[in-house]
């Protein structure tokens, strides 16, 4: 066939038109001897120009005729071929489908005919007609064989479109059932005196078990054993486990032919430490006692399919009833959750957004989210009790549980994820659920799902769109028939009824469903605008207060706040439109008792949680909280005026703060929690001190401006002690000081210290006023005398008391001491003045560290509340807080005269000087450095769970989880957390008795 120099010839025009790429190969294929009576057939090119790939499909078809035993067999095939279009449809479709059945066809040129049928009977086979199919395999290769002349049949059907996806499962699970029938006769075959010792039931999981399976998969099995009467138990589960491993083989083992797929018992008690075959006894035993929750969501899909039938359905009657109790179980939908969670994590980062199964947005989404509406529902309503995903999907959209236009979406979302993976592993009947990156492969692909006019383009679009409906349905799934059950505004949609959607509430974690579904209700009923975009945003934030510890305070905190708020115009809008707002509010209200507090006082401050960039939450610089202090002080009408204004500010950035913390220690589908514990402890500390710091400045400025105008008759500063000067204070922590004052030039003394005294007290007073903002505590009991001695002295008269009468422990106090308000210029020559003492050019003597040692071990005894757990106390315990600070500061006091670094009134700061002044190893610096930010955690977490503050962990197990889940615990992880913390401050305590007490003198 030739054409005229620069013209192409009319055939190859064709080919192009009919979809062909390589049109120039298929012209020599069309001319070869094989197809030469049918190169110019407009029937041949119609039908190849209708498959996935024309090109393979030509190849594949003269592979075949190539193959033929002799002309008589070619003609025949050729014949056939052009007058039966079922054949010609179904052949061709699956050369130009599946090379790995083209390589079948090749090797055995007769099994075409398997195609020509089309009866009724042969257009939906089961497993009836599948074991006719394989009724002469006798060994492992001829079963193959026989495996593949009946996939081939099944694959004609499917990319012809004679059968639906689901279809097309169904008959793969049937055909599995078949095999691993015919596999365990040929193992009985060869071992009839395993045979006679026992009863074997096979027994289906996963998708074999759901009647969905893929072209190629594991075929997940349980075995269960059984002795035949008059045989020893042992003996019998012996046999047993010989005839199982032999079964497996048969179908997992590559041979001339191929495997047929590899049989998994993974799922099996125990797993693959856990021994092959048990008896239906030891099965129960331990799904009674041991298996956990994911176990009992697999049990879901068990169908018994091969051996013994009556042990096989003996299985499933008796472990069906512990299926339908999982519901019940403690953390049971956050465990179901975080399993999902955990697929996803474990995938490698290149492939995530190939992943056609486990991806989000992927397969798995929608059988997670069906499973678990069926476990939680499926105890009183039997209709939901099918394994079957797209079954099980109808049945709960029927009930009311689901959505009906949820449903669709997700069972058309469903179909076609599954039509892809179909078609990825029909190509080489491979194991993958990758999409490919591989342009003709995505070709193929969309034009065997019936995209034709653009294929690769088109199967990106269309995968993208159906993989976003179920990521935006596949968790709304499970809350938003809860808001429909309530709102009832649709007429003709089946609902739940108030019992279904308490059972769903109790699944989810709250301890009063009745409360909740009230909450719910008044949220979202009514036709407004505002009750509208709540039933919008509800579905995803009651998924985010499951996730905590007590989702009950979660949704009753965004009722308050939606309450106050629900009429301003951004309220809504801001939780609707920015992403991260919605999620931080929900973390933030079912964390515990102390943010929503803050929040509730003005719930205008939710507006810093949805700043897109995360600036809304970042603590603001000391010297503007300072400014707007001042200036709010500098606005008020008195003094107690100024003080509410500034303790309003300091109330909003505690909120910003907490939510700020509570974000980065839960982390967000955005961003993960933060992995440095130091980072968010110092973040904290230097909050906290530096608007404690602010407060005071602009309450000092609101009293001496409300007493005495401009001019003090004397100059004052405040000194922060304790962790206030430290950069370190807590949620909870008093502002401990030291006030100081010098006379004015020509200012008599006496009136000086009136006045300050005054200071002090006034300050002291309005901090304390009962009002909605939390209280200031300002604590001066670190003065020289302590309790005893003036609240506020001269500059002098320190210098004074110091140089005659400082005690051990007041050179220990003052490690800490910082100017945080006042006149700077006095503060300076405070610290002046205190620096030799806290410093000791000399160190410290043998007394005063015998001293020191004393103070410690009487404070260990005496402060420590009684009855409480001195293992657990983070402040006074073993390895806590003090333990950790009195080992540095003894190593300040110490050494801090030699050693620059050490001159820091932060703990961690100090500790890393030591460290690198060789003062302390690197591993005992770390021992400690984690010991104490642990324990500062622990601090911060009581306070912001309990709204109070404590040093010990809850004993109200609500209360436990919360403090676990700030910690990085998961549910039903609080014994690890209390033994984690044990350990930490065991290691601790080591470190201090040989640094601080000297127990084992280096």
């Amino acid at each position: 066939m030739t054409a005229a120099p620069g013209r192409r010839s009319s055939t190859f025009t064709r080919l192009l038109r009919h979809g062909f790429t390589d049109a120039s190969a298929a012209e020599r294929l069309l001319d070869s001897l094989e197809l030469a009576p049918l190169r110019d057939d407009p029937v041949l090119l119609e039908a190849l120009g209708g498959t996935a790939d024309p090109d393979l499909a030509l190849l594949g078809l003269v592979r075949l005729l190539e193959a033929q035993q002799g002309p008589g067999a070619r003609r025949e095939l050729l014949d056939t071929l052009i007058a039966a279009k079922p054949l010609r449809d179904r052949l061709l479709g699956v050369l130009g489908a599946s090379t790995a059945l083209a390589d079948h066809l090749t090797r055995h040129p007769d099994d075409w005919q398997a195609l020509v049928t089309y009866e009724a009977r042969d257009l939906h086979p089961g497993v009836e007609e599948f074991e006719a199919g394989l009724a002469q395999a006798t060994d492992p290769v001829s079963l193959r064989v026989a495996y593949r002349r009946c996939l081939l049949s099944i694959a004609a059907r499917d990319v012809c479109g004679t059968t639906g996806v689901a279809e097309s499962a169904a008959e793969l699970a049937d055909l599995a059932t078949a095999t691993l029938r015919a596999a365990l006769g040929i193992a009985e075959a060869a071992a009839p005196e395993d045979a006679a010792l026992c009863r074997l039931a096979v027994i289906a999981m996963g998708k074999c078990g759901g009647h969905e399976l893929n072209y190629v998969s594991d075929v997940d099995v349980i075995f269960v054993g059984e002795a035949t009467e008059g045989t020893d138990e042992t003996k019998a589960v012996r046999a047993a486990t010989r005839l199982a491993s032999h079964m497996m083989r048969i179908c997992s083992e590559t041979t001339v032919e191929g495997s047929i797929w590899p049989v998994d018992a993974n799922l099996r008690p125990e797993g693959r430490n856990g021994p092959l075959v048990r008896t239906l006894s030891s099965h129960l035993a331990y799904y009674q006692r041991w298996a956990k929750t994911w176990e009992f969501q697999a049990l879901l899909k068990a169908r018994p399919v091969a051996g013994d039938p009556d042990l096989g359905e003996e299985y499933v009657a008796a472990v069906q009833p512990l299926v339908w109790k999982a519901a019940e179980r403690e953390n049971f939908v956050p465990d179901v959750q975080k399993m999902r969670r955990r697929v996803v994590e474990n995938i490698p980062v290149a492939e995530v957004d190939r992943q056609l199964k486990l991806g989000p947005g992927g397969l798995r989404d929608v059988e997670f989210a069906v499973q678990l509406l069926q476990l939680v529902h499926g105890r009183a309503d039997t209709s939901l009790r099918s394994g079957t995903t797209l079954d099980a999907l109808r049945a709960l959209a029927a009930g009311g549980y689901v959505g009906r236009s949820d449903a669709a979406q997700l069972d058309e979302a469903y179909r076609f994820l599954r039509s892809m993976e179909h078609r990825i592993q029909l190509f080489r009947l491979r194991r993958t659920h990758l999409v490919p990156e591989d342009e003709a492969e995505l070709r193929r692909i969309g034009r065997s799902l019936g995209l034709r006019a653009d294929p690769v383009a088109d199967l990106h679009r269309e995968w993208r769109r159906h993989a976003g409906v179920v990521r935006r349905l596949h968790e709304k799934l499970f809350y938003r028939p809860l808001l429909d059950a309530v709102a009832q505004l649709a007429t003709g949609e089946a609902r739940l009824s108030t019992e279904a959607a308490r059972e769903r509430m109790v699944a989810l974690g709250y301890a009063d469903p009745a409360s909740a579904l009230r909450h719910l209700e008044a949220l979202a009923s009514g036709v407004t605008r505002k009750a509208a975009i709540q039933r919008t945003l509800l579905p995803v934030l009651l998924g985010w207060f499951a996730d905590s510890a007590d989702p009950d305070a979660g949704l009753l905190g965004f009722r308050k706040v939606s309450d106050a708020l629900g009429k301003t115009p951004w309220y809504l809008r801001l939780l609707r439109d920015e992403g991260a707002a919605a999620q931080n509010l929900a973390r933030v209200l079912s964390a515990g008792r102390l943010a929503p507090d803050l929040l509730m006082r003005a719930p205008e401050a939710v507006a810093l949680l949805g700043d897109g960039d995360g600036s809304g939450l970042e603590p603001r610089p000391r010297a503007h909280l300072e400014q707007e202090i001042l200036a709010a002080v500098r606005r008020a009408d008195g003094a107690a005026q100024a003080v509410t204004a500034a303790r309003g500010v300091r109330r909003r950035e505690l909120f910003r703060t907490a939510a700020a913390d509570i974000v980065g220690s839960y982390g967000t589908e955005e961003q993960p929690a933060e992995a440095d514990q130091g980072a968010l402890v110092d973040r904290v500390g230097a909050a906290v001190s530096d608007l404690t710091a602010a407060t005071l400045a602009g309450t000092l400025r609101a009293v001496v401006r409300d007493g005495w105008g401009d001019d003090l008759p004397t100059r004052f500063a405040i000194i922060g002690m304790g962790r206030f000067g430290g950069h370190e204070l807590g949620y909870g922590s008093d502002a401990d000081v030291l006030f100081v004052h010098e006379p004015c030039d020509g200012v008599d003394e006496r009136e000086a210290s009136q006045a300050a005294g005054k200071v002090v007290s006034e300050m002291r007073r309005l901090l304390q006023i009962p009002s909605a903002d939390p209280p200031l505590l300002i604590d001066a009991d670190l003065r020289p005398e302590g309790k005893s001695g003036p609240l506020v002295r001269t500059l002098k008269s320190y210098e004074a008391y110091y140089r005659r009468w400082a005690l051990t422990w007041e050179s220990h106090a003052l490690l800490r001491a910082e100017p945080v308000a006042g006149d700077e210029d006095l503060g300076r020559r405070f610290v002046e003045l205190i620096d030799p003492l806290r410093y000791p050019a000399d160190g410290l003597a043998d007394d005063a560290v015998r001293e020191i040692r004393r103070l410690k071990a009487r404070m260990e005894s005496e402060r420590l509340p009684r009855g409480a757990d001195p293992k657990l106390h983070s402040k006074l315990g073993p390895g806590g807080l003090s333990d950790v600070e009195w080992t540095v500061q003894l190593m300040q006091l110490r050494h801090g005269a030699a050693e620059p670094g050490l001159r820091t009134t932060r703990t961690r700061e100090a500790l890393a000087a030591a460290r690198t002044a060789g003062l302390i190893t690197d591993e005992d610096a770390a021992t400690l450095d984690e010991a104490w930010v642990l324990a500062t955690r622990v601090r911060n977490a009581v306070m912001l769970v309990r709204g109070r503050a404590g040093d010990t962990f809850p004993t109200e197990p609500r209360e436990l989880a919360a403090v676990g889940r700030y910690l990085g615990y998961g549910p039903g992880h609080a014994g690890d957390m209390l033994d984690a913390y044990r350990r930490t401050a065991r290691r601790a305590r080591g470190v201090v008795e040989e640094l601080f007490y000297g127990i084992s003198e280096r």
